[in-house]
């Protein structure tokens, strides 16, 4: 059982896929599941494999599997198996605690483009948790060392293919801007930002809007990118660029938190 565990969540790490994985830790009295007991929930709320439990524990595990990876935090969860409430009605006896912890995927960050500002972004990205995908024909795996991957024979952006709450930014030089946006705006990315100038920025929009693309859907794209930093130097931009992904990724304000700093 253990090892078809761990095979599932090798492959569900490949995939990408979210779940929530849930151990009994402790038993008082009577239960069919033992203490290092393990069951991998997926979205749906079903147990995917394993056993931490009958019809008495398994209805409160996956809600709670389902509230864990909604807020992506782990939770204890105390079971009262003499609650008459589970499984068909009558008491199973004793309790038990379960520790319920959602695996979730790193968010994935395409990079378009190459360059310092594109290099510093792509270590930044790294080190705050983003899996990162270089594309650009220029881009070299020595340029790009914390990238888990460099897509250089892609010279339209085929390769492109944002899932539901990736992160692009697209930074080629003016030549795949257009390209990129078009397959980007066509996906459900989370975060879309253009690293231009807003004169480029305007007239690559103003071009989507002609093809038909949708006031509300151009409104995604974040151009200029970043937040303003008063930043000059390559690297200062992409930390105004990772610092406005790190705000769409936790939810934030952007404000200062000191009450009486003056800038």
């Amino acid at each position: 059982m253990i090892r078809d565990i761990i095979e599932l969540q090798l492959e569900l790490h490949k995939k990408r896929c979210p779940y929530a994985l849930a151990t009994v830790v402790e038993i008082l009295g009577s239960s069919s599941a033992k203490p290092a007991a393990k069951a991998l929930i997926g979205l749906s709320g079903k147990v995917i494999v394993g056993w931490v439990g009958g019809g008495c524990a398994q209805s409160m595990v996956s809600n709670a599997a389902l509230k864990c990876l909604e807020t992506g935090e782990p939770r204890v969860i105390e079971i009262d198996l003499n609650d008459e409430v589970f499984g068909a009605g009558m008491p199973c006896g004793g309790s038990m605690r379960v520790y319920v912890e959602p695996i979730l995927p790193k968010p994935l960050l395409w990079l378009m483009g190459h360059g310092r500002i594109v290099e510093s972004l792509c270590e930044f990205a790294y080190r705050l948790g983003f899996e990162v995908v270089v594309n650009d024909p220029q881009a070299t795996t020595e340029c790009f060392p914390f990238a888990h991957s460099v897509i250089n024979d892609d010279s339209r952006y085929q390769q492109l293919r944002p899932q539901p709450g990736d992160f692009v930014v697209i930074a080629t030089h003016h030549k795949g801007d257009y390209d990129s946006l078009v397959r980007t705006l066509q996906s459900e990315a989370l975060y879309i930002a253009l690293v231009s100038s807003r004169k480029r920025a305007k007239l690559v929009v103003e071009r989507l809007e002609k093809e038909g693309f949708s006031e509300s859907s151009l409104a995604k794209v974040r151009a200029p990118a970043g937040l303003d930093l008063g930043a000059k130097l390559p690297e200062e931009i992409a930390l105004s660029i990772v610092s406005e992904m790190v705000l769409v990724r936790r939810g934030g304000l952007g404000g200062v938190l000191s009450k009486g700093a003056k800038y």
